[in-house]
């Protein structure tokens, strides 16, 4: 019964066919078989675990209308606030603050949509990277293959899902961190549109690019979560909550989306399996017409100094005084950006603005837009290079090739998790992309994609 998606768990909960007590504690048993072997987890909250799972149960005895993730267990990315426990943000420097004392806004969201938070998930320091090889807690590895990475900066949130230590789980997305572990790990993840979720109560990493969002063991596990984490926050001046939107019924449009291909940077920056991925996912949905993506790897180009010049500036009292206890695989592109012109941050700004509009006139001829999520699949920890069409990247930021110019856009991506062959078992993602505030479109394509059986997770055993 434990072995059902998180969306039939909350439901046989809600019919008595399970209790969540027992939800959670065979919850608790995968996590403790696993995770030697995964590495997924930073912090586990069995105690409130089972306090919430008491708590539903109590509601069910008394007759009450469950919420809709009610028993469903889950865990976040450390660098949420939990009550109580010291938000890590994946740093040893962070281990000397004091604990939080009040949940992040979006586990409150998730608390009273009846969910059941069973600990914090490993990252890369201050969100820094792509593959969550972290000197402090140690590299997360991927469940299809332990030797591989998982991913980052959320590479805990995928690995525990791909594991089937959680089914649901939250991270946050600067320049692909929820699609590039989500890709590599074969789960489903949703970036959604920028403002849409509230941030309060996360450690920031780049505020005018940060996102925050979830990972998911099937789409309509996504779609849930998604809902129950809308909602407006008058102390979050970035929440945009007169865009709170409801998926509704996942079924209904799909027949009449109009689905394009992007190629260009997308398709050359690619391994065969990528572009396989995106074929396959293209001819279940009926789309054949290649899109050019307007400026992609400007786009890229201007995230990075973005994201380097307000990570760098954020932490500059500590690059000052504590440089030697930043995890050594970021610490050199933090003060790389705190030492950046302000002039080219402010260029890169504005070209944002004329990049976004390009981007968004897209949306006038197609509803969804499919690209990879990431350009090859999960790479070896430890592996300084992968290869795309021949050619060697640098295996961290390179991973992160495909996601950086959707996300500067801000446009909300689902990932879609695909199989390629002669990738030995090994998945990668298809990005589902959307117009800003049109969650309801990429995530109905999403459906159609898991429908026809083209996009699914697999169980695994690490």
């Amino acid at each position: 019964m434990v072995k059902l998606k998180s969306h039939a768990v909350a439901q046989a909960i809600r019919t008595g066919d399970i209790s969540a007590r027992e939800v959670t504690e065979a919850c608790i048993a995968r996590i403790e078989t696993t995770d030697t072997a995964v590495n997924a987890f930073t912090g586990k909250s069995y105690t409130r675990a089972r306090q919430e799972a008491a708590a539903v149960d109590a509601l069910r005895a008394r007759g009450e209308v469950l919420p809709a993730l009610a028993g469903v267990p889950y865990a976040v990315k450390n660098l949420f606030d939990i009550a109580g426990e010291v938000t890590l943000a994946g740093s040893k420097i962070n281990r000397d603050h004091a604990p939080a004392t009040q949940d992040a806004f979006l586990v409150n969201r998730m608390q009273a949509a009846g969910g059941v938070l069973v600990g914090s998930l490993n990252m890369d320091e201050y969100a820094y990277g792509f593959t969550t090889e972290n000197t402090h807690y140690g590299a997360t590895r991927n469940p299809h293959d332990l030797q591989r990475i998982a991913g980052g900066s959320s590479g805990g949130c995928g690995a525990a899902v791909a594991a089937g230590q959680v089914g649901v789980s939250l991270g946050s997305d600067t320049n692909g961190s929820i699609r590039v572990p989500a890709s590599l790990c074969g789960v489903w993840g949703l970036k959604p549109t920028f403002g849409r979720l509230s941030r309060r109560g996360s450690y920031p990493f780049v505020h005018s690019i940060d996102h925050l969002g979830p990972f998911a063991d099937a789409l309509e596990s996504l779609a849930l979560v998604y809902d129950a984490l809308q909602g407006p926050d008058p102390l979050d001046p970035g929440c945009h909550a007169e865009r709170v939107q409801p998926v509704g019924d996942l079924t209904t449009g799909v027949e009449g989306l109009r689905v394009g291909l992007l190629g260009g940077y997308f398709h050359d920056n690619a391994s065969d399996p990528a572009r396989e991925a995106v074929a396959t996912a293209a001819r279940a949905l009926g789309a054949s017409e290649v899109v050019e993506w307007p400026d992609a790897a400007l786009g890229r180009a201007a995230a990075f100094i973005v994201t380097a010049a307000e990570g760098g500036s954020l932490h500059l009292d500590d690059l000052r005084t504590r440089v030697q206890d930043f995890e050594p695989l970021s610490v050199d592109r933090f003060i790389a950006g705190a030492l950046m012109p302000v002039s080219w941050y402010l260029r890169a700004q504005r070209f944002r603005r004329q990049y976004r509009d390009r981007v968004n006139a897209l949306f006038q001829h197609w509803d969804v837009l499919l690209a990879p999520a990431t350009p090859v699949c999960a790479s070896p920890i430890g592996a300084e290079w992968i290869t795309i069409q021949g050619t060697q990247h640098p295996a961290r930021p390179s991973m992160g090739l495909l996601t950086q110019p959707i996300s500067f856009a801000g446009c909300p991506v689902v990932a879609a998790p695909m199989w390629p062959t002669g990738t030995q078992g090994l998945p990668i993602a298809v990005q589902v992309i959307a117009a800003p505030w049109r969650e309801d479109l990429a995530l109905r394509a999403g459906w159609a994609l898991q429908h026809t059986g083209v996009s699914h997770t697999k169980s695994v055993e690490p």
